[in-house]
Parts: structure tokens; sequence; C-alpha cells
């Protein structure tokens, strides 16, 4: 039976930089670094950086990160003022800002949750939708 995530990896082309970036713009805990990678961790999520070739995506896969309504504004003026680039403009529920990783992985802050998703899903749903 699975209780939950384990971990995430993702590729990094510089791991300084990419510590440098998870740990001071995002805030990140780092646990360990070594000549190929990191372990680094944000409440309970464990992200492992892995120096590799990394390749932008072309899809929507994305890392959202969970950061309350009342300090949305705070941590985006933050991000804008380092520079990030956006690559999405929000049209969901709930505060969004799309932006890059230095290896162009594509990340979110978002104010929302699943449950505020769901709520929102009963007034506008989305094409096709049918609840489980």
């Amino acid at each position: 039976m699975l209780r939950g995530l384990n971990h995430i990896t993702i590729a990094v082309n510089d791991l300084r930089r990419s510590l440098n970036f998870y740990t001071n713009l995002l805030e990140m805990k780092p646990h360990v670094r070594w000549d190929s990678g990191a372990d680094l961790s944000l409440g309970d999520v464990w992200l492992c950086l892995s120096h590799d070739e990394a390749k932008r995506s072309q899809d929507y896969c994305h890392l959202a990160f969970d950061v309350p309504e009342d300090n949305f504004n705070a941590v985006s003026e933050k991000h804008r003022a380092a520079n990030v680039a956006e690559w999405k403009q929000n049209s969901s529920e709930g505060s969004s800002l799309y932006f890059l990783d230095p290896n162009g992985h594509k990340l979110e802050i978002h104010s929302g949750s699943l449950e505020s998703r769901l709520e929102s899903l009963k007034s506008k749903p989305f094409p096709g939708l049918v609840w489980m």
C-alpha cells in the first residue's frame, strides 16, 4: 500500500546555482550536498537535486509550492525582484505565480488547496468534468 510521495528528484545543470536558488529564493532547508547532488526539504517534501543534463519541459508538468493567501503578494514580489522568468498566467482559483528555476523546470507558488479547487469546480466546471 502506498502512503504518499517519498521524494522528488530533478536534474540540474549547475548544482551550485540550483542549490542557491532553492535554498535562498525558495527557502528550502539544505541537509546534505555531494559532488553530483543535494538533498533539501520544505515542510514534509524531500527534494533531491541531481547534477545531470536538465532539459526544459514542453508540457504542463510542474511543481507547485503552497503559500498562505495573506503572504502570496510578498512572496510573489520577492520572486519577481529576483527576475524569475514567468511561464504562464494564472487562470484558475487561488492566487498563483508560475515561474522557471535556473534549469527551466516549471514551478508555481499557489495559495489554494485541493478543497478550494473542488469547490470552485462546482460553479465553474472544466469541460468534460466528471465527479468521482
